[in-house]
């Protein structure tokens, strides 16, 4: 990431198919210290999570206090870059080495130290899973 908070979005994650062809939602992930972010499709999918809780449930304001209230929709510039609001990235503690984590219809952003801290244990996780181990 530059200096003004600008990241080349890979090629990747701009497709029609996940609905990101002209720009992403990017917001401060609901579970993990990081930013997420992605394309209608990954916006259908919270949608989804949030009409199936119950009407002034406080479960689904919870959701919606962040997600709506936290997102930010960002276009590309000529360049493939997205621009982060400085909000963002001081709520996930980004400076200017930052990794992109492609998750399938999203993506997230990480400040690298952070990132290569989980990434060991993620592996350790996901090898259990693979092994049956988890679930």
């Amino acid at each position: 990431m530059d200096g003004k908070r600008r990241l080349l979005i890979p090629q990747e994650f701009r497709t029609a198919d996940n609905g990101a062809e002209h720009g992403v939602f990017c917001f401060f992930a609901l579970a993990d210290d990081c930013l997420e972010a992605g394309g209608d499709r990954l916006m259908a999918e919270y949608v989804a999570r949030i009409e199936a809780l119950p009407f002034g449930s406080d479960k689904r304001t919870a959701l919606e206090e962040t997600f709506y209230a936290g997102q930010r929709p960002l276009s590309y510039d000529g360049g493939g870059r997205i621009t982060l609001p400085e909000s963002l990235c001081q709520d996930a503690g980004l400076g200017e080495d930052v990794v992109i984590v492609g998750l399938g219809p999203r993506f997230q952003i990480w400040d690298r130290a952070r990132w290569n801290a989980r990434r060991d244990a993620r592996r350790a996780l996901a090898r259990q899973v693979m092994n049956g181990e988890g679930g």
